[in-house]
């Protein structure tokens, strides 16, 4: 007997729910940086964290209304 495939929306939403649990981690490791007894930084430091990552959620918004391309990931302090 064959195995049914997930159908385009169960795969969706398994991808989706991992790969946002993901993100939230990568954000939360990001925000252990904050931490000024181990790490030196400026506010400029963290405007530039804090605009990347919200350039970046934008471009996603973006992505699922206009159904855009995949942009270049670069991030330089």
């Amino acid at each position: 007997m064959p195995v049914e495939k997930p159908s385009k929306r169960e795969k969706f939403v398994t991808l989706a729910e991992n790969r946002t649990a993901n993100a939230i981690r990568a954000i939360r490791v990001i925000g252990n940086l904050s931490n000024r007894s181990h790490y030196e930084f400026t506010d400029g430091d963290i405007r530039k964290i804090a605009s990347a990552l919200s350039s970046e959620v934008d471009a996603l918004k973006r992505r699922f209304v206009e159904r855009t391309g995949k942009a270049a990931v670069e991030f330089k302090l």
